[in-house]
């Protein structure tokens, strides 16, 4: 990665770009020769994890913190994810119904590079992935918008076993689903608007629920 600076005194647009871009020739905004004016170094990359694979069996249930994406359509919300699960250092996500996966390559442009790194599985139906975590002796912590539902800055430390669940941006988690969750959190909101968009939310309840306490 290349910082670059435009050559033109009126333009002067100083942008970062990739060593493979056309941008470390000419200004993307007018066009002039640019100048290189820092190499950043290789940001450092965690070993890649295995990727895919199907519902462990109960005999190995799959350790550390886990989250499930119940029908998230949005493929920039859900590589968005990607990069905050991973970041709070998720070990699984779990994609439910029509949620999108890193087959189609356009998650990696909000994943960058997470979804090479943490592992995932896709799963038809939630509800029944749900009832398989469960007698795996994991524990489903919602994060939905609702009355009663704890705020988030109260909520008690995340289980090891945890599984965050997080549900589509139009419809919320499906109600059989719900059911099945030990507690339900919601973000509190101080505007005229009552909930976050769903890649937000998940990102400040990831780090949150894992931070040290």
């Amino acid at each position: 990665m290349v910082i670059c600076e435009c050559s033109d005194p009126a333009c002067r647009l100083r942008y970062p770009a990739g060593d493979h871009e056309a941008a470390i020739r000419r200004c993307p905004r007018c066009g002039a020769p640019v100048r290189q004016m820092h190499r950043l170094p290789p940001t450092a990359e965690k070993p890649a994890r295995p990727s895919g694979g199907s519902l462990p069996s109960e005999s190995s249930p799959m350790p550390g913190y886990a989250a499930l994406l119940d029908n998230v359509r949005s493929l920039l919300n859900v590589g968005s994810i990607f990069r905050s699960a991973d970041g709070a250092g998720f070990a699984h996500l779990y994609l439910g119904g029509v949620t999108p996966g890193p087959d189609n390559r356009k998650l990696a442009k909000t994943a960058l590079g997470a979804e090479q790194s943490l592992a995932w599985s896709h799963h038809r139906n939630s509800v029944v992935l749900a009832q398989e975590l469960l007698a795996q002796g994991r524990v489903l912590w919602a994060l939905e918008e609702e009355p009663g539902a704890t705020a988030l800055f109260d909520a008690p430390p995340f289980p090891p076993q945890g599984v965050l669940v997080a549900g589509s941006e139009t419809a919320g988690i499906d109600p059989d689903l719900l059911q099945l969750c030990a507690r339900r959190l919601a973000i509190p909101m101080q505007g005229t608007k009552r909930s976050l968009n769903v890649a937000t939310a998940f990102g400040i309840a990831a780090v949150l629920l894992t931070r040290p306490r």
